[in-house]
């Protein structure tokens, strides 16, 4: 779960609560008591790498035919 402060606190306590932020924590920041902005550590940061997806999309049938309509904008 994330903490919650406000945009005010915030900004007085900034550098304390960044370098307060432990991998993968997160901070909302709020104002008016709605969310208006997230404070993320870096530490768990990835990156996209080809193939990080590779498996998740499965091709049921190839379906040309639905293409049949679009052939005059096609040429």
């Amino acid at each position: 779960m994330a903490h919650v402060i406000s945009v005010e606190q915030a900004a007085a306590r900034l550098s304390e609560i960044i370098h307060s932020l432990g991998s993968g924590e997160e901070i909302v920041l709020t104002e008016n008591d709605a969310p208006v902005a997230r404070l993320r550590s870096s530490g768990e940061n990835r990156g996209r790498h080809p193939g990080n997806c590779k498996g998740l999309l499965k091709v049921v049938s190839e379906d040309e035919g639905h293409l049949s309509d679009f052939k005059a904008y096609m040429s």
